[in-house]
């Protein structure tokens, strides 16, 4: 049975229980300790700091004894996609309630694993999806303009003006590979640009625009001249694109990957670009990415020599406006787990979440459990319950975890003490927090 943490709630005193503590002692926002890694948007650290958070800050991704170290105390880390939280770390984080992941992905930190320990992962799905769109234009155009080989060329002193196989975009036809807010926000803006537009996705989408879904990969690969690709890493996806779907896609076609690095294999796109069966290629990220900034890149030297080539260091949502989108979205929906138990967007987790408690509901208590989704547990709970008046009340489970949100009326102070104790006395019982 894992013992509880430090909980609070927003304008109001909350409970604090460690290690089963027999005498819950009052608590209040100031004590909760939020450390935020890898340049994290001033939006969040301004948000938490708002909450009357403890914030501490890292420019730089955290890895082995120092990460341990830094994670042992914190209620919430922020991360963006380098650092790792993986099992081991994990473990170490004892009062660990919530993981804000600042970008799209999640792969970075062990989700099964966070959900058994009773924490929540969040990230932010929705906030760059314009900046990647606005990247994918701007790379379609350098690449058919070969812009990419052109300034090389300049910046090495060599005035090369040509026009051959250099194209406008507009009349080309874009294949897109999944049609989510990245791919249906790409869609309009190639149709402002003149550019017809097809997309291949699992799901049955309605399009915007012009755009017209295909019931193939193939069949769309047949028919574009450029193909972005706007899928997540799933194991359905990884290595999605190698040397048979090279070979499906038109001459002189190209391939843009902003999607996921693992999405593509690597020497089948080396082989496609020398060979000249592509005319170019643009790729922002890659099946192994380095942890830091500087001279790191080496793991793939064949793509160096490769012809209009367009390599950025996973740069997508690298955007003034998508990072400060992410820090909003995601340090709020951080505070509101935290403050009050509000599961929504969670990725690992049960989603649940109930209407705020008034302020002048006098001896109201919140109490959230997290345990074993298994037969009988909720019967347990709500015996223990059936002493009070409960108000309303939410359950939902996802896989091994299942998660209860109850605002109990007629909790005086003598009571709270033997609530909290019959529930985590429930063999189940992973997590518990009491709010009032």
């Amino acid at each position: 049975m894992v013992s509880t943490e430090p909980i609070v709630e927003r304008k109001r005193s909350a409970s604090v229980t460690q290690n089963k503590a027999k005498v819950l002692r009052p608590f209040n926002t100031a004590e909760v300790k939020v450390l935020l890694l890898e340049n994290v948007n001033a939006t969040a650290i301004q948000a938490f700091k708002r909450q009357g958070y403890q914030v501490e800050t890292c420019s730089k991704a955290l890895v082995g004894d120092e990460l341990i170290e830094k994670i042992k105390d914190v209620h919430v880390i922020g991360i963006r996609s380098k650092t790792k939280l993986t099992k081991q770390v994990l473990d170490e984080a004892k009062n660990l309630l919530a993981i804000g992941c600042f970008c799209i992905g999640t792969n970075q930190v062990d989700l099964h694993h966070a959900a058994k320990k009773g924490i929540a992962v969040f990230n932010s799905p929705f906030s760059n999806s314009r900046s990647v769109a606005e990247l994918v234009i701007g790379e379609i155009i350098c690449l058919a303009r070969q812009l990419g080989d052109r300034n090389s060329e300049m910046h090495q002193g060599i005035w090369n003006k040509v026009s051959k196989n250099c194209f406008e975009i507009r009349g080309k036809v874009l294949g897109i590979v999944g049609y989510g807010h990245i791919g249906s926000q790409l869609s309009v803006l190639a149709e402002a640009m003149g550019m017809s537009v097809f997309f291949y996705d699992v799901l049955q989408i309605m399009p915007l625009g012009q755009a017209k879904q295909v019931e193939t990969l193939d069949e769309l690969l047949a028919v574009a001249d450029f193909v972005s690709l706007h899928v997540p890493e799933l194991e359905e996806t990884k290595n999605m694109i190698g040397e048979t779907e090279f070979k499906a896609m038109k001459q002189g076609a190209y391939l843009l990957n902003n999607a996921r690095g693992k999405v593509v294999q690597i020497p089948a796109l080396v082989q496609a670009l020398q060979s000249g069966h592509l005319a170019g290629a643009a790729i922002d990220v890659f099946p192994t990415e380095p942890a830091a900034n500087g001279p790191h890149f080496t793991d793939y030297p064949d793509l160096l020599s490769c012809p209009n080539l367009i390599m950025t260091p996973h740069i997508g949502g690298s955007t003034e406006e998508a990072q400060r989108m992410i820090g909003m979205e995601v340090a709020t929906a951080l505070t509101k787990f935290i403050n009050e138990g509000a599961s929504v967007g969670a990725v690992n987790f049960p989603e649940i979440d109930l209407r705020a408690i008034r302020e002048d509901d006098k001896h109201t208590v919140r109490v959230l459990n997290i345990h074993q989704n298994t037969m009988g547990v909720l019967r347990k709970i709500n015996e223990i319950f059936a002493d009070h008046n409960v108000e309303k009340q939410y359950s939902d489970s996802k896989g091994d975890i299942a998660y209860v949100m109850a605002d109990i009326c007629d909790v005086t102070p003598d009571k709270l003490d033997s609530l909290y104790e019959a529930i985590i006395a429930i063999p189940a019982n992973i997590r518990t927090r009491v709010l009032y």
